[in-house]
């Protein structure tokens, strides 16, 4: 075990910012020794030299040309010790960081405007100073595992142009708070991409960046390169899948795929394909990705949520996910939890509905099917009002971390009045981290509450019958009817999945009535009365025969 040894300089007090660092230091696995306030010089050295400290950091905060001229001293005084190896870090006011830069002796200074992600890993040994910064991890994985325990950090940007969403990327990734940019594309370029016959001039930059070429997605990664090199992701487009797969790979790199499992079709109005027809392709698109080793993320539960669904909706939906993904051999599985979707739901309800997701899908987990948890706030969740936004992000983001997830799907706090800038983006970024920077110094376990308990056992329980029933739609010789997509679409034409929202819709019900009843979403029936699944799909089934 590594030693580091730490204390605050000359006639400095100051050592909120050295406990701090020990007790990363620790969490890094050194061994750490605190000297306190006001050491002098030769005390400082007298330790290195006693505790044999492979690493030393000395902070001051007073004023910048004082601690200039100590700086020098200790620099002189500790000469001896640097050059046969010893690494010395300096931490302080940013006045008093830049004068340490100048003196050339210290392998990093911080200046408080680090996060404790970016100190942290640097006492892990895998981040420089400077320019000596390696570049961070460029897979989904390693970089999760880089990161931990901090969770990588996504944001979605696109703007109308080419030119500013170049110039936005570059300012984001040179920011450092960010590790994956999911890149908003326009809605051509969904739909469109390779048939320009089918593009309309008048739609350009609708939605996100107008991308019409390769190289457009080559320029967008370029612009990446800089700063803390973040990772690229995109939309899986509502047609021609796997050519559209095949160009993620070879021009931005892909971090992961994301694709739906019901949606993204005529049902939703947003691709070409039948439901049936979707659910297929969808399916070959996680098949193409597993075989390429490439992380995939089924987005379906908060389509549902976004349009009423019952909470046991919800669930079902993201098992079915998590069992797509396994049984089309995804190897590498991103498990989306949307948090306040639909916004009506309390915390604890909210957090209920999560924790039945996470007990559906955890025994699918296994070697070769690994599941890697990412939380986000709810799209439709945002105050239009900024400073409230600025609050419910970062409230959310604190509930979300009860989860321990492993990527955190920042949705800006702009998000209800217009389109996140960079700068946009930044600031919710940092706001994001410093939520997930108090909840790991110590969260209540919110997991433990039991109401919380009684609610996510009640909706496992009610998950389960569902997805039984579903099983019984299947016809004679269907070997899986959870992943036949016959069965599946007559589950939505059926009613079983459903939601208000699909009303007058030529391939869903919208004929469940849903409330929000004790920060819950329960389907219920005309007398306004919660339902349990049992009730609803027994009316259905009757529905049916008659």
């Amino acid at each position: 075990m590594k030693t580091v040894i730490a204390a605050a300089l000359g006639e400095c007090v100051h050592v909120a910012g050295i406990s701090n660092f020990l007790r990363l230091a620790e969490q890094a696995g050194w061994r750490t020794v605190f000297l306190g306030p006001a050491v002098p010089i030769s005390e400082v050295i007298a330790a290195v030299k006693r505790e044999h400290a492979d690493l030393v950091g000395v902070s001051y905060r007073l004023t910048a040309e004082t601690g200039e001229r100590l700086l020098g001293e200790f620099a002189e005084a500790a000469d001896e010790l640097h050059q046969a190896g010893v690494r010395f870090a300096f931490g302080g006011t940013p006045p008093v960081a830049q004068r340490a830069g100048k003196l050339g002796f210290f392998e990093a200074i911080f200046d408080g405007s680090e996060t404790e992600a970016d100190v942290l890993t640097y006492l892990k040994g895998e981040m420089g100073n400077g320019e000596t910064d390696p570049i961070p991890p460029q897979s989904t994985i390693e970089r999760i595992r880089w990161k931990a325990p901090y969770p990588i950090l996504r944001h979605h940007f696109g703007l109308p142009t080419m030119d500013a969403t170049l110039e936005g990327i570059e300012k984001i990734a040179n920011s450092k708070t960010i590790d994956v940019i999911s890149l908003g594309i326009d809605q051509d370029a969904q739909e469109n991409f390779f048939h320009p016959e089918r593009q309309d001039p008048r739609r350009t930059g609708a939605g996100g960046v107008p991308v019409r070429t390769p190289d457009d997605y080559r320029a967008l990664y370029q612009a990446s390169r800089t700063g803390n090199h973040p990772l690229l992701r995109t939309y899986s487009g509502t047609d021609d899948f796997i050519q559209l797969a095949e160009m993620y790979v070879d021009t931005i790199h892909i971090a992961w795929c994301a694709i739906p499992l019901f949606w993204f079709n005529q049902m939703d109005g947003r691709g070409p394909w039948d439901l049936e027809g979707s659910i297929r392709e969808h399916q070959e698109v996680m098949r193409w990705y597993g075989e390429h080793n490439i992380p995939v993320e089924l987005n379906e539960p908060h389509h549902w949520g976004m349009r009423d669904a019952p909470d046991v909706v919800f669930v079902v939906s993201a098992y079915l996910a998590a069992y797509q993904a396994k049984a089309f051999g995804v190897g590498d599985y991103i498990a989306q939890f949307m948090f306040n979707s639909p916004p009506g739901l309390s915390d604890a309800m909210d957090l209920a509905k999560m924790l039945a997701i996470l007990e559906m899908i955890e025994p699918l987990a296994s070697n070769d099917f690994r599941i890697w948890k990412q939380t986000r706030t709810g799209l439709l969740s945002y105050p239009l009002d900024l400073a409230a936004a600025r609050a419910h992000l970062a409230a959310s983001i604190y509930v979300q971390m009860a989860l321990k997830p492993d990527i955190i799907h920042i949705v800006g706090h702009t998000e209800a009045d217009h389109a996140a800038t960079a700068e946009d983006i930044i600031e919710s970024a940092k706001m994001a981290q410093r939520a997930i920077g108090n909840a790991l110094k110590g969260q209540p376990n919110m997991t433990a509450d039991p109401t919380i308990q009684e609610r996510k056992n009640l909706l496992v329980q009610e998950a389960r019958f569902t997805l039984n029933t579903i099983r019984s739609l299947a016809g004679r010789g269907i070997q899986d009817p959870l992943t036949d997509p016959h069965t599946l679409a007559q589950a939505v034409t059926t009613g079983i999945m459903d939601a208000p929202q699909l009303k007058n819709n030529r391939f869903g019900r919208g004929r469940i009535i849903t409330r929000y009843i004790g920060g819950r979403c329960d389907a219920v029936g005309p007398d306004g009365q919660p339902l349990l699944e049992a009730d609803r799909l027994a009316y259905l089934s009757k529905e049916r025969s008659q």
